[in-house]
């Protein structure tokens, strides 16, 4: 599968759209907030005073009322530190990322009324399409990213038979696999980041992860085993081929804070500045199970669509969808799950 083709978030504004379905998104937003306002303080803090420009990155950007949230509160910050510091106002480029996929036609309609230049700093922004786990900009010239981010053997067999993500039933090598492809990819990220970067600059990270040291922890698991029981459902029925999902494992690793602050420190570019975790339970609305669950499923469908799509065909994708709703249902009946996020700030090392 490639993933910068087949991997974003559902389109549009319809029922099934991201757009429509991410509050869980849009909470650790606002919760992860006053940590966005003091990095834009702690920027201002170490003697940086932009007298006309002040570049912004939002990696893996999508297309929600998220990225305008982020936005503002940058824009608020920035306006208030120059207030208090009695210095000009920059104007603020955001540099809005993600995958080719991404809707980046809703999200260009939405900032018609962001950018209205009438009112405080002057803002521009501008699409990047392109994955962030390689360079994005030119040197030097980041101030502030933020980033909310096949197995077989040697005979050809596929090593993870039955499931699309590290699971009880996975041998070692898949586990092993999962956690030296997500070192790979975020210490190729972090490389990337330092050289966009001016020295000084700060990087915010939001990333789903783990509390547990174990990767076989059901919080990190739960949906991927979901899902694949899903598919499995739609095998029995005749409706997919066995080997589809056998060469199916899904881009995606929640790591644990240590491992994240591992790589942060054997990469070399970062110093950290604050790393911590948050849990948010997956329902978070007051409303009956019944109907919290089929709120998760359609979450679920918002940000899995594409790529089950891609690799199983879109015919199947409403049975699937059913079918995965109900097990959520009646999975989220008899127990609360949570999901972790965690928060790393990062200070770009002169030299």
């Amino acid at each position: 599968m490639d993933v910068k083709e087949a991997l974003y978030m559902n389109r549009g504004e319809g029922e099934n759209s991201y757009a429509k379905n991410s509050k869980f998104t849009q909470k650790v937003a606002s919760i992860t907030k006053p940590i966005i306002e003091n990095s834009v303080h702690s920027l201002f803090s170490k003697g940086f005073h932009p007298s006309k420009l002040l570049n912004v990155a939002d990696l893996g950007c999508s297309a929600g009322p998220n990225t305008f949230s982020v936005m503002k509160t940058v824009k608020e910050t920035v306006e208030k530190e120059c207030k208090e510091l009695n210095c000009q106002t920059p104007e603020l480029q955001f540099y809005l990322n993600d995958l080719p996929g991404n809707d980046f036609n809703s999200l260009f309609k939405g900032l018609s009324g962001f950018c209205d230049q009438t009112q405080g700093a002057s803002c521009y922004a501008v699409g990047v399409p392109g994955s962030f786990h390689g360079r994005l900009f030119p040197r030097n010239t980041l101030q502030c990213p933020l980033a909310f981010s096949g197995l077989t053997s040697n005979e050809g067999l596929p090593l993870n038979k039955g499931k699309i993500y590290i699971s009880t039933t996975s041998p070692p090598v898949v586990r092993e696999a999962y956690r030296t492809q997500f070192q790979e990819d975020f210490s190729m990220f972090l490389k990337s980041r330092s050289e966009e970067m001016v020295p000084d600059g700060c990087m915010v990270l939001i990333l789903h992860g783990r509390q547990s040291a174990d990767p076989l922890d059901k919080e990190s698991c739960w949906v991927w085993e979901l899902l694949a029981e899903a598919i499995a459902d739609m095998i029995s029925q005749g409706l997919v081929a066995e080997e589809k999902l056998d060469s199916f494992n899904v881009p995606y690793y929640a790591p644990s804070l240590e491992e994240v602050q591992h790589i942060v420190e054997e990469e070399g570019s970062f110093a950290i500045e604050r790393l911590e975790t948050f849990a948010l339970e997956f329902l978070l609305d007051k409303e009956e199970k019944e109907t919290k669950g089929e709120k998760l499923g359609k979450d679920i469908r918002s940000f899995t669509e594409s790529m089950i799509s891609y690799q199983f065909g879109e015919e199947i994708l409403e049975k699937l969808f059913q079918k995965l709703t109900h097990m959520v249902v009646e999975d989220s009946a008899k127990e609360s799950m949570n999901a972790t996020s965690i928060i790393v700030v990062l200070s770009r090392i002169s030299g």
